[in-house]
């Protein structure tokens, strides 16, 4: 199937806010009485490195960009946009996924660049904005307030502000990006003790 056959749901907040455990909450629970498969764009990179095992297509000097990537913080720029479409496209096969569920992006797209190359193969139905200041930031990634940091080998503060400074020179601007293409937008705002239990709720109250 092609990617584009599926709504896409776009998360987008600073590292810590809680990504990943509401996309993990959302994909079990549903969403909008939906079927939802959660595709965590880091997780997959992380994988693929750990492993060496991803999509056939990739090639060995893909997986190297992977790997520095992930060494660097560097965001995969428009030129290895390929890379992403195929490890997206992999999973949304590996789901069995149809035009009747929704899909749940995280970290993917994360600048102007990747959203323009998503644009031309899903379409991205709604944003969900998990706003964060950057100290709540650093004391829910020191308490584990998501319960998904235990395994992170990339969250000391020097890494962590430089995702910040990424965050906000890079990402923030796609929330322009998609206002222009009057794609709604719904604002989360997240706290030390917030949970993805009460993101999920928040969220599910709101009509689609």
């Amino acid at each position: 199937m092609e990617i584009n056959n599926c709504g896409a749901l776009l998360l987008i907040g600073p590292t810590g806010s809680g990504k990943t455990p509401l996309g993990n909450v959302c994909e079990k629970r549903g969403l909008w009485k939906t079927r939802c498969a959660h595709f965590d764009f880091g997780e997959n990179l992380r994988e693929i490195a750990r492993t060496g095992e991803g999509p056939a297509s990739l090639t060995g000097k893909d997986n190297r960009t992977i790997a520095w990537s992930l060494e660097t913080g560097a965001l995969l720029e428009n030129e290895n946009f390929h890379i992403a479409r195929e490890i997206l496209l992999g999973f949304v096969q590996g789901k069995k996924m149809t035009g009747d569920d929704l899909l749940l992006l995280n970290g993917l797209p994360r600048h102007a660049g990747q959203a323009r190359d998503m644009d031309a193969i899903i379409d991205v139905k709604r944003v969900v904005y998990l706003e964060c200041t950057p100290r709540v930031v650093r004391d829910r990634i020191r308490l584990n307030s998501g319960g998904d940091r235990d395994e992170r080998m990339d969250d000391s503060l020097v890494a962590v502000q430089r995702k910040l400074e990424l965050f906000r020179s890079r990402t923030l601007p796609l929330l322009d990006h998609y206002r222009k293409k009057d794609v709604s937008t719904a604002r989360i705002n997240v706290q030390v003790d917030t949970t993805p239990q009460e993101m999920h709720e928040w969220l599910d109250a709101r009509e689609q």
